[in-house]
């Protein structure tokens, strides 16, 4: 039986032995990837900084600058596992693993900062092609200019002034884009000869931008005219929709709301420009809708009332002063019973004071009357839920008597009279406990 467990310890201690001589061979190949890894990241730094400039690079110089700092100590734990002095199988290995744990962290940095300056490092690379693509695009966009001139020329004889408000400027504006976009891109190309890689940068970023808004406003003039018709073809259905609403308005329900948007919807049908005029149909349309969507909501209102009349604000106060008396009711029982009442008729009481005290600013608005009516009702109930527990409470917690009065002046009267003090002194003093938890 010893021969066994003595094998099985050398089989343990073999293997063993195997993981660590793995784990420092792991150790010493980290070590030299990780210090070849910080020789090509201190190449692509110089790299970086020649051609992004200082700024841009200067996450990847801490980030090489730390893990230069930190690759010291797995240099010296290296150091300590090969000098003279013996080490424990324990410290080899904490040493080891150490050192791995160092060097992945060092490579996982700097391949992550490096990987963060590669799209600008390729920006960079590309630039002069992106010089290029500012000018080309700047020329086929000036070649635009007189179409976008000549579209706002015509819409200006067919629309009105606030109608073009949009785009009455969007060709000068263009032109004044396209001229910034030239002289950046050719301030870029002159200060990237000049090895000021940050200024052509930026340059070169605020050309392509401007680029950009150059043909996103052309569109706008070209897509303007698109809208404009489409805003008169659907202006023409809200106008005939309008006139048949006006017409149904007539057998709705009699109330202000109805005739004062009634009266807002032929005024917005009065103020449309004659056919032929220049109007502006956005801005007719926007206030032709506003209004219509105002008379639907009134006849719905007014319908709705219909059915459901609106209470008045006496049944609404006497609901509330009910609500008031079962308060009452309720927080005079529980005030005088405070040791014997338990957390189910105070939570539906401290309910029922919280929603009581809003109610009051509900009342007068009409839109807010059935909340006001609705809550004091919740009110009352709850307030009635908690006089029935709180009722509840009491009866099982008074003391039984243990015998009728019929059995003596020294027996049962005496006998009742202190189960009923020592149920009111428990009380007391549970109460004062309880206050704490429950008030």
């Amino acid at each position: 039986m010893a021969g066994f467990w003595g094998k099985r310890k050398r089989e343990e201690e073999a293997a063993q032995a195997a993981q660590d001589a793995d784990l420092a061979r792991k150790a010493e190949q980290a070590l030299v990837a990780a210090d070849e890894r910080i020789r090509t990241a201190g190449d692509e730094l110089s790299f970086a900084e020649a051609e992004l400039g200082l700024s841009l690079t200067k996450d990847l110089k801490s980030a090489l600058d730390a893990v230069r700092t930190h690759l010291r100590e797995a240099f010296q734990l290296h150091q300590l596992n090969h000098d003279e002095i013996p080490d424990t199988d324990e410290e080899l290995r904490t040493r080891n693993a150490r050192i791995v744990q160092l060097c992945d962290w060092a490579e996982d940095l700097l391949d992550e900062k490096t990987a963060a300056l590669a799209e600008s490092i390729a920006k960079v690379r590309r630039a002069p092609q992106v010089r290029e693509k500012v000018r080309s695009d700047a020329e086929r966009l000036s070649a635009r200019l007189p179409q976008a001139r000549g579209i706002i020329e015509r819409l200006s004889s067919r629309y009105a002034e606030s109608a073009l408000q949009q785009i009455r400027n969007s060709a000068d504006e263009a032109e004044q884009l396209i001229a910034f976009a030239t002289h950046g891109a050719d301030v870029a190309e002159r200060r990237r000869a000049a090895r000021q890689n940050e200024e052509a940068n930026l340059a070169l970023e605020t050309a392509t931008e401007a680029i950009r808004r150059v043909g996103a406003l052309l569109d706008a003039v070209e897509d303007f005219e698109i809208e404009a018709l489409r805003a008169e073809s659907t202006l023409a259905e809200v106008v005939a929709d309008s006139r048949g609403d006006v017409i149904a308005a007539r057998t709705a329900p009699k109330v202000p709301a109805v005739t004062e948007a009634t009266a807002e919807l032929e005024k917005a049908l009065d103020s449309l420009e004659p056919a032929g005029s220049r109007n502006d149909p956005f801005a007719e349309l926007t206030r032709l809708r506003t209004a219509n969507s105002a008379l639907h909501d009134a006849i719905a209102k007014a319908h709705y009332r219909l059915q459901n009349p609106l209470p008045s604000i006496a049944q609404v106060q006497h609901a509330l002063d009910d609500a008031d008396r079962q308060l009452g009711v309720a927080r005079g029982l529980i005030s005088g019973h405070r040791g014997w009442i338990g957390a189910d008729a105070r939570t539906r009481f401290a309910e029922a004071e919280r929603l009581r005290i809003d109610i009051p600013e509900l009342i007068s608005a009409e839109d807010t009357r059935e909340h006001a009516l609705a809550g004091a009702r919740r009110v009352a109930q709850l307030a009635a839920e908690a006089l029935q527990l709180a009722q509840r409470d009491i009866d099982s917690a008074r003391p039984q008597q243990q015998q009728d009065w019929g059995g003596g002046w020294g027996g049962g009267r005496r006998g009742g009279g202190g189960d009923v003090m020592g149920g009111i002194m428990g009380g007391l003093v549970i109460g004062s406990i309880l206050d704490g938890i429950f008030d």
